[in-house]
C-alpha cells in the first residue's frame, strides 16, 4: 500500500510492506523521498520519524542538486569515457566484423560496423564494462568471503537506476551497477564490502557502521571519493 505525507514542501512516498524495520531513502535524480515501513506502523508514527530525519533529507537533496554531472554519452569520436577512474578518449573504427572495445594508451577504441546506431554502440560498451567489472569483482569477493565469514552465491552486474549495488542476504545475491567500473577500483572494493556486510546486518544501523569500521576503516574516505567524482545522469550518491 502506497501513501503520501508532506514535510512542508517536501512530499514523502510511504510504502507499507511486510518488513521489520523502517527504511528512509532519498533518490536521484531529483531527491525524491521514500519511506518503507512495516505494515503495522501508522502514518502518524512514520511522520514523526520523517520529521526527525528532515535535516538529513534536506542535506541529501542539496548534495544531489550540487553533484557535478557528465553530459549524456553519445558514443562519438573523442568523447570522454572512464575505466577505474582513468579517462579515455573514444576512437571509432568501422570494421566488417563483430563489434569490440579495446584500450590503447589513452584511447578507448570502439570497433563497429558502418551505420551502427547510438543505442547499439551503447550496448556494446555496456557489455564491455560488465566484463571488466566482473573480472575485478569476482577475485575481490573470493578474498573477502573468508574475512567476513559470508558466501556470495551469485553476482549480478547490470545497469541500475537507483542504487550503486544491492544485496539479498537470504539468497546470498549481490548486484552491482555497471557504472561502478568507471570509478577507481578502491570504490568497487568499498561497495562490495558494504553489500557483503549486509549478509550480516541487513540495515544501515550502528552495528552495520561498526562492521565497516572494523573491516574497512577508510570506508568513509572511499565513499567521499566515489561521491565527489563526476557522475552520469543515471548515477547517484551512496
Amino acid at each position: 500500500m502506497v501513501s503520501r505525507i508532506d514535510l512542508g514542501e517536501i512530499p514523502v512516498d510511504v510504502i507499507l510492506k511486510d518488513i521489520k524495520n523502517i527504511h528512509l531513502s532519498v533518490n536521484p535524480p531529483d531527491g525524491k523521498v521514500r519511506i518503507s515501513a512495516p505494515l503495522r506502523m501508522d502514518l502518524d508514527t512514520i511522520r514523526v520519524f520523517a520529521i526527525s530525519k528532515l535535516n538529513w533529507i534536506k542535506k541529501e537533496q542539496r548534495k544531489m542538486r550540487e553533484q557535478e554531472r557528465e553530459t549524456a554519452r553519445e558514443y562519438l569520436e573523442l568523447e570522454s569515457h572512464y575505466l577505474w577512474g582513468k579517462r579515455y578518449l573514444m576512437k571509432i573504427i568501422e570494421v566488417e566484423a563483430p563489434p569490440s572495445v579495446d584500450l590503447k594508451h589513452n584511447a578507448m577504441i570502439l570497433s563497429v560496423r558502418s551505420g551502427m546506431s547510438e543505442e547499439k554502440r551503447r550496448e556494446v560498451v555496456d557489455e564491455w564494462y560488465r566484463g571488466r567489472l566482473r573480472e575485478k569483482a569476482e577475485p575481490m569477493i573470493s578474498q573477502w568471503e573468508p574475512r567476513l565469514g559470508v558466501k556470495v552465491n551469485r553476482l549480478f552486474i547490470q545497469r541500475m537506476k537507483t542504487r550503486w549495488g544491492s544485496c539479498n542476504p537470504e539468497r546470498g545475491y549481490v548486484r552491482l551497477n555497471t557504472h561502478i567500473a568507471k570509478k577507481p577500483v578502491q570504490c568497487l572494493e568499498y561497495l562490495l564490502v558494504h553489500e557483503m556486510l549486509h549478509m550480516i546486518e541487513p540495515t544501515h544501523n550502528a552495528s552495520f557502521k561498526a562492521l565497516l569500521d572494523k573491516h574497512m576503516p577508510q570506508w568513509e574516505d572511499l565513499r567521499r571519493l566515489m561521491n565527489r567524482l563526476p557522475v552520469s545522469h543515471e548515477e547517484w550518491r551512496y
